[in-house]
Order: structure tokens, then sequence, then C-alpha cells
């Protein structure tokens, strides 16, 4: 009990001055509690308190309007697909091959440092055959026959755009709308607004896969909480025998010993909030009580052995190896069931400045199959109308070949001005096309559509209104989307 004494010392160190404020505001907050809601300092409340310090509720109560998505499933193609080996057909760039890009094209725009010693930028297509759907209208590379497949069901973007050339702020501002790190992520922001819709696991999930070993490492800034209370940052959950770190209890330490360790903890945490009246306090208290409750439901969740043979030939063979992006992909669907709000699959393993023929393939391999039956599952199980599922990277590669150029080998660099995604399910329009880029697929030609603007119609199909999902920061509001986004309602079903 020394530490409850320390604590209660430090009380009384206080200045005359914080006991007038501290006095104040607290006989003038119960007064106004008790004017305002009659019923809030009545016993039953404490319930409420509680789940409001578990971080069970949303900051917002409720949604701005009404959603037609509940859940977010976010396919991240960490390192920059190039939509022109994938689905922005150019025939163009094939007549051209080899040809120097039009300066009227280019138009001074910058390059990445990578080709500051390249003199010359030739044009080079795809060596890939596309086909091109008949009822969407849509083009689709012969890597990603699955996608295809699915075509009625998503809705692909080819104009989207971002302001950040090189990786890492390129992920870190297409996760936080910001290119700098200390923004919350997306998943984050939904946690902090709307809450959990299960009490026993995370309403934030990260997964990662590699579809090369030698692919670029993500920083974990993408899926932090920024300066929001550190309960809403993202929990990441690995491969093997411990999917979330330091879950497990020590040896010699049971479920009831534990139980009582938190008790006890919680008591002694509540004595400092009242000392300091730190929120993070609340924070910590609610990652332990978190933690005791993933104890039993991460083991099961994590256990695919139920799942039927069908499933597994439906996502592929790999979903059956921890840590593949199949795996993933299937655990995304399991968490969706339980009404995990927002899970994030981030796949390593895009970026081609060389060979990108051959790396592409594999990384389109490993995706293509796994990405087309998550949305086919998840329809099957009449869950895609309420479950929005994004594919894509964090910008394209350029038109113009990168390093030696040859028929057989290739290699293309970062472009921002436009790539690529697919978005399917939580009122999206389905089977449509949307955007268009010239003829070298260099820029926009119809539709922009901005990263900012991605953000706000995400959190527009999630009931919140992107300009009042706000947190006062350093002396200013800052949201998701900065000052900046609009909801894109031509894709809006």
């Amino acid at each position: 009990m020394k530490y409850f004494k320390e604590i209660q010392d430090k009380e009384y160190l206080r200045t005359r001055r914080d006991f007038l404020k501290t006095t104040s505001r607290g006989l003038g907050g119960l007064a106004l509690s008790s004017l305002l809601f009659p019923d809030s300092l009545k016993a039953k409340a404490s319930k409420e308190l509680d789940r409001k310090m578990l971080g069970d509720d949303g900051v917002l109560g409720s949604p701005h309007h009404l959603p037609k998505a509940k859940r977010v499933i976010y396919l991240f193609q960490s390192g920059g697909p190039s939509q022109f080996e994938l689905f922005d057909y150019k025939p163009e760039l094939n007549k051209m091959w080899g040809e120097e890009i039009p300066d009227s094209v280019r138009n001074g725009q910058r390059v990445s440092g990578m080709l500051a010693a390249q003199s010359s930028f030739p044009l080079v297509g795809s060596k890939f055959n596309f086909r091109q759907h008949p009822k969407t209208g849509g083009y689709f590379s012969e890597l990603m026959p699955h996608t295809y497949g699915i075509a009625e069901d998503i809705c692909m973007v080819h104009s989207m755009h971002t302001d950040a050339i090189n990786h890492e702020p390129a992920v870190i501002f297409m996760q936080t709308g910001s290119q700098q790190v200390g923004r919350p992520s997306i998943g984050s922001w939904m946690s902090y607004g709307l809450g959990s819709s299960n009490r026993d696991l995370p309403s934030f999930i990260v997964m990662l896969s590699r579809g090369k070993n030698s692919a670029q490492n993500l920083n974990m800034q993408a899926w932090n909480s920024g300066f929001l209370p550190s309960h809403h940052q993202g929990v990441r959950f690995r491969s093997g025998h411990d999917p979330v770190l330091y879950l497990s209890n020590p040896k010699g330490i049971d479920r009831e010993r534990r139980r009582s360790e938190l008790d006890y903890l919680a008591a002694l945490e509540a004595e400092q909030k009242k000392v300091w009246g730190d929120p993070e306090i609340d924070s910590k208290i609610s990652q332990y009580e978190m933690a005791y409750r993933m104890q039993s439901s991460v083991p099961e969740i994590s256990d695919l052995s139920d799942e039927p043979d069908y499933i597994f030939d439906l996502y592929g063979e790999e979903a059956r190896i921890p840590g593949t992006y199949a795996f993933n992909c299937l655990m995304a669907r399991k968490l969706a069931e339980r009404d995990v709000n927002f899970i994030q699959l981030y796949h390593m393993g895009w970026d081609q400045h060389g060979n990108l023929p051959s790396e592409i393939t594999k990384m389109a391999k490993s995706s293509d199959q796994a990405s087309a039956a998550l949305v086919t599952d998840l329809k099957q199980r009449g869950m895609l109308d309420d479950t929005l599922v994004i594919w894509g990277g964090e910008f394209g590669r350029t038109s113009f070949s990168q390093g030696k150029l040859t028929k057989d080998n290739y290699g293309r660099d970062h472009h921002p001005r436009t790539f690529s995604s697919w978005m399917a399910g939580g009122g999206i329009k389905p089977g449509m096309v949307y955007g268009k880029t010239d003829p070298f697929g260099y820029n926009i030609e119809e539709n922009p559509l901005h990263v900012h603007d991605f953000q706000a119609t995400l959190l527009h199909q999630l009931g919140v209104d992107h300009e009042r999902l706000t947190f006062k920061h350093q002396g200013r509001r800052y949201r998701l989307t900065d000052v900046h986004g609009h909801v894109v309602k031509d894709i809006l079903a």
C-alpha cells in the first residue's frame, strides 16, 4: 500500500491555487451535470462510465448520418503496384515502345531522386495481355484473372493521385492524411470516433505479409494513433504460436491471479488519475483489460482448422500457411464476422524499379486470388453490402522505363500523379470504372480522386462527416483529411 500513500502525499503538495481551481471546476461540473443529466450521478451509471474508460464507445456516440458500411478491410499493397501491368491498359505505349516521352506530357514534372542521373526517359508498354470485361468495360491484365472474375462487384478507380513521391511518406500520407509521422491513422480515427463493436477484440487490427523477402519494411506510424489516446492504435496480429506479443501469462500466473493483479493495478492508476489527470492512464487500463479479454478470443479467432476445404480452394493453398497474404485475407473475413471495425492488411513487395515483369508476376499471383476470394466469400455470406473492401498501394509507376530497357526486362519509377485502386461493398457502386488517364498513363484526364477525397469518402460510408470528426491538439483541431477532401458521390451506390 505504500504506492497509494506516495500518491496521496503528492496531493498535499498542491498549491492553494490548484486547490481552488480544482474544487471550483469539480463542484461546478457536478452542479451542471446534475441539472443536465439528473441520472448521471446515480450508481447505475457506473457501467456506462466503465465502457467509456475501456474505449468501447466512440466519442461521437452515434454516426453523423446513416452508414452504408459497418466495417472496413483495407488490402494495402505496399510498394506501389504498376497500374500498366495490372489494370490501366495503354496500347499506345506498346506502339511507342522505346521512344522518348513527349515534353508536353511530362511537362517538367518532378521525378524521384533515383532518376537524377538518367538523361533519357523511354516509354515502355506492358508485355502482358489484357482483356476487356464485357459488362463493366474495364481492362484486366492476364496477371489478375481472379480480379477479372469479380469485376461486376468492384469499382475500379484509375484516377487516384497523391502528393508524395517516396515510399514512407506516401504510405504515411495514404494512412494518416499527412506525409509527416505523428498523425492518427484511418483505423485509429475510426476507433476514436465510432468505438468498438466487439468488446473482446480490438476495433483496429493490423496484419503484415511479404510477397518477397527483400520487400521494404513499413513504418509502424502507419497504424499508430498519433495524438489520439493510445488505445486507439492498431493491434498487430502476427503469424506463429502467439499472434499478439506479450498476451500470454508468464509461467506461474493463472487467469485468476491475472485478474486480481489487473484489479489492483486499475485501483492504483485511478489514484494516479486523481492527481495527474492524465487521460493516458485510462488508455493503459483499457489496454490491460483488452489484453485480458483477448487471452480467450485471440486463440479461437486465429485457429483456421474448422474452415472447410472449399474455403481453402477459394483463397488458395497458401491460406493454410500463417503469415501469408492469403492466410491474412481469410483471417480478415473471420475478424469481420466478429465485427472488428477496421482490418488493415499490408502486403509488401510491389516496388519494382528493375526486373519488373518477373517480380510483378510473383506479386500478382500472391495477391490476386486471395483478394478476389475475400470479396466473393463476403458476398456469399451476405456481408459485402456492409463491409467496405479496398485494394491499392501508395502511388503508381511511370510510363517510361527506369534503367536499361529491353523487350523482356524493364523497371518503372514512382509516379504519384495517377494510379489505380479498387473498392467493393459498403455502399460503393459495383461494376464501375471511374476516372481516366491520358494515352500515356501519365496525367489524369477525367475525374481526379485525391487521397483526401478517398479518405473523406471512406469516412462518409461509415456514417462520419470527415469535417466534424476532429481532435484538438497543440492549439488547433485536426482531422484525417486536414483542411482538404470531398466525398466522391459519383462512386456511391
